[in-house]
């Protein structure tokens, strides 16, 4: 599903489509001291150095992410097939119910004729056997029927008919959901799998190599809040620009136009005031772990949070970041609004939603909280569109 929404790496700086060299500069600065903090050369042991662990546990978190998804896609499918199903089998049994009432009145009439004369001996078997559309065939048999009985039997083949296509429909629907519970279950094997990798990787780590380890994140986490500061600062000479422009626009169309329609700015007012109270939400949960596959409100992983967020403000997004990146309007990352969501790499596995100034509010990876944090954690190249959902 992702598939469709993946663009190609560019080998330059991108950032949503926009390209700045003080920022491509400044990550190549940050690679080199990273790589030089790490100590990237092989240990003499034979063991992996810092810098391959960080990087091989950092894979490992965006796999478990990426199958987290899928995860949450099979779940909310089988959840939603579970009820399809539920519902076919209900129908079946009312409808089984109603045919088994209706076997016994045209058995009733069956027995009658019988003790009347008025039929054969097996016409109650006859009318009592599953397939009745064959008492049709019997013209004989049926020219003795009252038109009563014969409303009966069209009836009870018509109501025998229906059922068992439901039963044919409940079949197809059961054995589709026993696949999605397949998927389901693979997907939730496959995120145990990588996240017990990772847990292995840290656990052969010295306090040592722990505590650089840490310092590396450190670093890496102040690289990216310069990185949002410089957007931040970026931003605010556009608008600034922007509005010195406009006002020079209204001057020339003398006092009281507005180069603003009043359309767009209702809606913008609009969809501020709904980023206001998805993000209120979102500020409430910080400092909530990041579970896989949880939706709140005590966890959530990162599409449950922005899912959870802009519910409080009365819009329904879909569950998963696949999904979510097609529910709304794409902007380029310059028109970025508080409120937005921003998505990750080219599966489109992670998502968090933006407060302004090159920040946003996430929940990060298994191990971390929900938190404030540049949009640059990961690297520029990580970023992957900008989706304004209302």
């Amino acid at each position: 599903m992702a598939s469709q929404h993946r663009k190609p790496r560019s080998t330059g700086t991108r950032v949503a489509g926009i390209r700045t060299p003080a920022l491509a500069t400044a990550a190549l600065t940050s690679v080199a001291l990273l790589s030089q903090t790490a100590n990237a050369a092989p240990s003499d042991d034979g063991k992996p150095s810092l810098e391959e662990v960080e990087k091989k546990v950092d894979d490992l978190y965006r796999q478990a992410e990426s199958a987290t998804e899928k995860y949450n896609a099979a779940k909310e499918k089988t959840t939603k097939q579970r009820k399809q199903v539920d519902g076919l089998l209900d129908d079946v049994a009312q409808r089984a119910q109603k045919l088994n009432e209706a076997r016994e009145e045209l058995g009733s009439y069956a027995a009658a004729q019988y003790r009347t004369g008025a039929s054969a001996p097996d016409t109650a078997t006859f009318l009592l056997a599953d397939t009745p559309q064959d008492y049709f065939d019997q013209n004989q048999l049926m020219s003795r029927l009252t038109d009563r009985q014969k409303v009966s039997v069209d009836a009870f083949v018509t109501e025998q008919s229906a059922t068992m296509k439901k039963r044919q429909e409940a079949a197809e629907s059961l054995a589709t959901l026993t696949d999605t519970q397949s998927d389901l279950r693979t997907a939730k094997a496959t995120v145990q799998k990588k996240l017990g990798d990772a847990r292995e990787l840290l656990s052969q780590l010295t306090a040592q190599e722990k505590a650089r380890l840490a310092a590396i994140e450190k670093q890496k986490q102040e690289e990216a809040a310069r990185k949002a500061a410089e957007l931040a600062r970026q931003q605010a000479a556009e608008q600034a620009a922007a509005q010195q422009e406009s006002g020079a626009g209204s001057s020339s169309t003398g006092s009281g136009s507005s180069s603003t329609s009043p359309s767009t700015s209702t809606t913008d007012s609009s969809y501020a005031t709904k980023a206001e109270k998805a993000l209120a939400f979102a500020r409430a949960q910080i400092g909530k772990p990041y579970v896989w596959g949880a939706t709140g409100p005590d966890s959530y992983d990162c599409s449950g949070l922005t899912q959870a967020a802009w519910k409080a403000a009365g819009v329904t997004l879909p569950r998963t970041t696949y999904d979510q990146v097609n529910a709304g309007t794409t902007v380029s990352l310059a028109d970025a609004q508080p409120g937005d969501l921003v998505f990750f790499y080219d599966d489109v596995s992670h998502v968090g939603i933006y407060i302004g100034n090159g920040m946003m509010i996430h929940a990060p990876k298994p191990g971390a909280y929900v938190r404030e944090e540049s949009i640059y954690y990961d690297g520029e190249s990580g970023i992957h569109s900008v989706v304004r959902p209302a």
